[in-house]
């Protein structure tokens, strides 16, 4: 009896490992941008995502694989890490190019990323898609990150940042 608890506690754990709570992705990613213990560790969390999975999971993956490259310290590594997460960020923005959030993730990189990367061709289709769009959101932890991200945002003037205020 005993060792049938130890193995059900020991599943139970590992299986609440396994899952990947959406709005806790949500509150990390935002902590992550300017902390690399927080990146790999969001990295880590993530890692058993794959592309048939939620595809706003699959555009955080992606998000945070090119995080991850700013601190590689292989220039080859850092180009693979980027390239990768730009691959499967767009991957999930292919599949969902209507959702808010993911475009909201595609416009944290693009503004984020060095321009030497040639990744920010997107900006402004994806300021507009936001501004556009946002009213129509029903997901409140998303319409919650987007005002977030948006209020700290460079991209966005005074106005927008207005209109992008979550209730």
């Amino acid at each position: 009896m005993y060792l049938k608890l130890l193995l059900l506690s020991i599943f139970v754990t590992v299986s609440a490992n396994l899952s990947i709570d959406l709005p806790q992705v949500r509150v990390a990613y935002r902590e992550a941008s300017h902390n690399e213990g927080k990146v790999k560790q969001l990295h880590e969390d993530l890692i058993s995502v794959a592309k048939t999975d939620n595809k706003i999971l699959v555009a955080y993956k992606g998000a945070v694989i090119t995080m991850m490259a700013k601190y590689a310290t292989v220039m080859k590594v850092k180009k693979n890490l980027f390239k990768d997460g730009a691959e499967l960020l767009e991957y999930a923005i292919e599949l969902d190019s209507n959702n808010v959030e993911i475009r909201c993730i595609r416009l944290s990189v693009q503004e984020n990323v060095p321009k030497i990367t040639g990744y920010n061709k997107n900006i402004e289709e994806d300021k507009n898609f936001i501004l556009e769009n946002f009213d129509a959101m029903d997901d409140e932890g998303a319409k919650n990150f987007v005002s977030g991200y948006a209020s700290e945002s460079e991209v966005f003037n005074e106005a927008e940042k207005e209109l992008l205020q979550a209730p």
